[in-house]
């Protein structure tokens, strides 16, 4: 299908959607629920549905640890960075800015840290001593605000921050452009020639509005099952 195919505007609901409903987190009722929705407008979704049923929460905790995990995912693969976290997680304790700004950028290269994000850790660590980010307040704000928010942080950019929102706010209509398996997600499911540029792919994301977060889980769901299947076969 050509991208244009996608380049209308949002669903009538959007229009009123208040910025209020949008603070509301996601629930497992909830997101099953938008799922069936968005299924209804998309094919390619209703396909991921059918086949493969709702797509999990994947909700994370609030707090620095999750952070940390955040920055130790940016560019390389969840099961990598899950075992690098496994290690920064055991190696100190108790895992707290104050306790990583003690040990240093020493100790967090002796746990496998590269130089960028030893430094992007610390800089975490520091903003939340320092009380430059509040995440007990991040619940509280927009998503434009939580974004301007951690985004303020080194080492923390668009993608860091959208799935903070996604992920741990639970926000219901946040699409992380950039994340590489959503691109390699929508490009197969869509069966497009190319890969959508960013512009392209938020144009295409548009008529999942209000329920991106959930579009994004449903692709994810996709991209993985995908994985696995071609990984068996």
């Amino acid at each position: 299908m050509e991208l244009a195919s996608y380049k209308h505007g949002a669903p009538p609901e959007h229009s009123g959607y208040t910025s209020l409903m949008k603070r509301i987190a996601l629930t497992e009722a909830t997101l099953v629920s938008a799922a069936r929705k968005l299924a209804k407008r998309d094919a390619d979704l209703a396909r991921i549905l059918k086949t493969l049923g709702p797509p999990p929460l994947w909700g994370r905790p609030a707090g620095f640890s999750t952070l940390v995990k955040i920055i130790l995912e940016q560019q390389v693969s969840l099961a990598s960075a899950a075992s690098l976290f496994a290690r920064v997680n055991a190696g100190i304790t108790p895992f707290r800015p104050a306790r990583v700004l003690e040990l240093g950028e020493s100790h967090l290269k002796t746990l496998g840290l590269t130089r960028q994000k030893t430094a992007y850790c610390l800089a975490l660590a520091t903003a939340i001593e320092t009380k430059q980010l509040r995440l007990s307040q991040l619940a509280r704000m927009s998503d434009d605000e939580v974004r301007a928010a951690l985004t303020s942080i080194k080492g923390l950019g668009s993608w860091s921050a959208d799935v903070y929102l996604l992920m741990v706010l639970r926000r219901p209509d946040v699409f992380p452009v950039n994340d590489l398996a959503l691109v390699t997600a929508v490009t197969k499911l869509k069966r497009l020639p190319v890969r959508p540029s960013s512009q392209q792919f938020l144009e295409m994301a548009e008529q999942w509005r209000p329920y991106r977060s959930v579009a994004a889980r449903m692709l994810w769901q996709f991209y993985l099952a995908k994985i696995e299947t071609e990984a068996l076969a």
